[in-house]
């Protein structure tokens, strides 16, 4: 399977490593050369820098979207077009302008896109989530996603200031570079019936787009809950729990743990001296590491490129992420609460 890979900064990077660790070898390189990162191990790989050039003269089978966020959509729509399945890094965008055009194309086409969310790969939220479906902790109450980085230490080899992570033109800001508790969420609890947001500029950070993040949300199940995002937390935290009627889940990023506190029967009774919560603990394997996640990622997105597996994060689930970034900077803007309708 021949594979072009659109991008070869951080992310791009470790997609190209990643492939080649699982065996692929026929790889192009769609290329601004405008990397910070050094270019010997990309050493005698194929490099165009144009998308239609690239697909006419290579005719991958899969393409890989990874250059700056308010830049996808022009390598994704070619690639649709052209009938080739697409990994589609997150946010899907900068905005939902040209979105429906991906859409459309990819109907047309039989293009299958898969969108970058990697924790929906990570073993042991998917064990909250297994416990989640199976009512272990009841009726879920509320929520809450941490995650907060020291954006100048991210990538220590460039000045984050150049960053796309900190700049507007390229789709920056810290609500739709960290947007992955916006997905995690929806595919732990359910749609998002509505939100609000107190989001901006706080910290003395050089930047032009949001460095904090405050977003509140209601979800169609009832629940309620919020996600906190910033760029100056040292050191980095990304945590997160679920109050359920029945029992609470507590998951870190640091180890990969999941804690699950379940309420005894009796618990919810009149007692001088209530039971203690039984706590199990689900680690992830042994040896595990955060490259696993993207490894899991390009293992699928391989298979559905070659028609043996669907796409588990759909274009729809990477549009709704984005809408829900866009919702929580129009709430900052408006000062109210935003509807949404997942349909």
């Amino acid at each position: 399977m021949k594979f072009l890979i659109a991008g070869l900064g951080s992310i791009g990077r470790r997609h190209f490593r990643n492939l080649i660790a699982l065996g692929e070898k026929d790889i192009v390189l769609l290329r601004s050369h405008r990397a910070t990162l050094p270019d010997d191990e990309l050493a005698g790989y194929p490099v165009e820098t144009d998308i239609h050039a690239a697909l006419t003269k290579h005719k991958p089978d899969a393409v890989i979207v990874a250059n700056p966020t308010a830049l996808h959509l022009d390598v994704a729509i070619p690639a649709a077009e052209a009938g080739r399945a697409i990994l589609l890094e997150k946010p899907v965008s900068d905005s939902l302008d040209r979105l429906d055009v991906l859409q459309k194309a990819a109907e047309k086409s039989g293009s299958k896109i898969l969108v970058g969310f990697q924790f929906r790969y990570h073993p042991t939220l998917n064990k909250a989530r297994e416990l989640i479906r199976a009512g272990a902790v009841g009726k879920v109450l509320t929520v809450h996603a941490h995650w907060g980085e020291y954006v100048p230490q991210w990538h220590p080899w460039e000045d984050y200031r150049q960053s796309y992570a900190a700049r507007a033109d390229l789709g920056g800001g810290v609500i739709r570079t960290l947007t992955h508790p916006l997905d995690y969420l929806r595919y732990l609890i359910g749609e998002v019936d509505s939100l609000w947001s107190f989001n901006g500029h706080i910290s003395s950070l050089e930047m032009d787009v949001e460095d904090m993040a405050e977003i509140g949300l209601k979800f169609a199940s009832g629940a309620i809950g919020g996600v906190h995002l910033n760029y100056v937390q040292r050191p980095p935290t990304h945590r997160l729990e679920i109050v359920g009627t029945d029992g609470t889940l507590r998951w870190d990023n640091a180890d990969g743990i999941l804690h699950f506190y379940k309420m005894p029967a009796a618990f919810g009774t009149f007692s001088d001296n209530p039971p203690a919560p039984v706590v199990e603990t689900f680690a992830p394997p042994e040896g595990f590491e955060r490259n696993q996640l993207f490894l899991a990622q390009t293992r699928h997105f391989v298979a559905s490129a070659a028609g043996k597996a669907e796409p588990i994060c759909t274009l729809a689930d990477g549009a709704m992420a984005l809408r829900l970034a866009l919702a929580a900077q129009e709430s900052q803007t408006s000062k109210k609460v935003v509807r949404l309708n997942p349909d």
